[in-house]
């Protein structure tokens, strides 16, 4: 089942970084899209959203020089896994991945013709925590036909030893049973390595705690973007970053190459949904709201003009291009 790469991911990915300053010209917003929530879909809309993710996993990808990445899909995993250290720890981890959303919808949209009336999706994680007669693997999220399949088998995938570290996490977990991506392979991770290998989840329900209703309100409460971007970034630690990749287990457990699974994007659309309401509740002070270090225990502070970048994905933005989710290029609102 695992066919490992016996050069480390990064080591292959040698001139993938962008050098490029420049920031594309401002355009202008032809349509606002909305995110809503999975289980407020229409079927045929799920259903819809599910067929464009699969055809991005069987698109070539736009640049064949580099050997790792197989598809489309591929290079969006690969940008982030190449980044990880670059866009976590950081005052533009929010922005950063608000803008790898955006691409990823766009993708999705764009090159796999999904027609549906949102722009992507989110899971709203207290929806289905805040239920605690349920277990966490019965939410509709999770479903195998209007979802993306459930849990992961115990003792069908061992992970191999990541050298640069970043294996997965802990607790029992394997090959998801069920659902449109069982039989999916993903070319990259675990952490920096590229292997091929199944999605692998481990629903854990003690991470429930981390994702209720009420830790989501006191996140809201936070009086600064530096209060709010701390309590929010922590992979580990987080409660509701850490929480959301917990819930899922397996590869989401993965700071490196979580985004193998494809919940990946609707958990940090969540998230991303959550630092929206925030903007929303004090939009004059908190719309441009920025701070904290352009690299990991750095002393440098990130401003709105740091150019952040997307290799292969689409041109470098700067922060400020992105904190407006209505103007271009987000273009998009939640449904509260």
């Amino acid at each position: 089942m695992l066919l490992s790469s016996s050069i480390p991911f990064f080591v292959a990915l040698s001139g993938f970084l962008s050098t490029a300053s420049a920031v594309p010209t401002a355009g202008t917003c032809t349509e606002m899209r909305l995110f809503k929530e999975w289980r407020d879909m229409e079927k045929q809309d799920q259903l819809g959203y599910i067929s464009a993710v699969q055809c991005l996993m069987n698109l070539p990808p736009k640049d064949p020089s580099r050997p790792d990445p197989k598809s489309r899909f591929d290079e969006f995993q690969a940008t982030h896994i190449y980044l990880t250290d670059r866009v976590h720890s950081v005052g533009h981890f929010l922005p950063w991945h608000r803008h790898l959303g955006t691409l990823y919808g766009n993708a999705l949209r764009d090159e796999c013709g999904y027609k549906g009336p949102i722009a992507d999706s989110f899971w709203d994680w207290t929806r289905d925590a805040d239920r605690t007669d349920v277990p966490l693997k019965d939410s509709p999220i999770f479903d195998p036909v209007y979802g993306f399949g459930g849990d992961g088998v115990p003792g069908t995938y061992t992970p191999p030893r990541d050298p640069l570290g970043g294996n997965m996490g802990f607790g029992p977990q394997g090959c998801i049973a069920d659902g449109p991506f069982k039989d999916r392979l993903s070319n990259l991770g675990p952490g920096r390595l590229a292997t091929k290998h199944c999605i692998v989840r481990g629903i854990q329900d003690f991470w429930r705690n981390t994702v209720l209703s009420s830790i989501v309100k006191k996140v809201l409460e936070s009086k600064t973007y530096e209060d709010f971007r701390i309590i929010v970034d922590s992979f580990v630690t987080g409660p509701i970053h850490g929480g959301g990749h917990g819930i899922v287990g397996g590869e989401m457990l993965n700071i490196y190459s979580a985004g193998a699974d494809p919940l990946f994007y609707l958990h940090h659309a969540n998230l991303d949904r959550v630092w929206w309401k925030w903007q929303e509740a004090d939009k004059s002070n908190r719309l441009y709201a920025m701070s904290g270090p352009t690299e990991q225990q750095g002393n440098v502070q990130v401003t709105l003009d740091f150019v952040m970048d997307f290799p292969a994905l689409g041109p470098n933005v700067t922060v400020r291009d992105v904190m407006d989710s209505r103007a271009y290029p987000g273009c998009f609102v939640y449904d509260y």
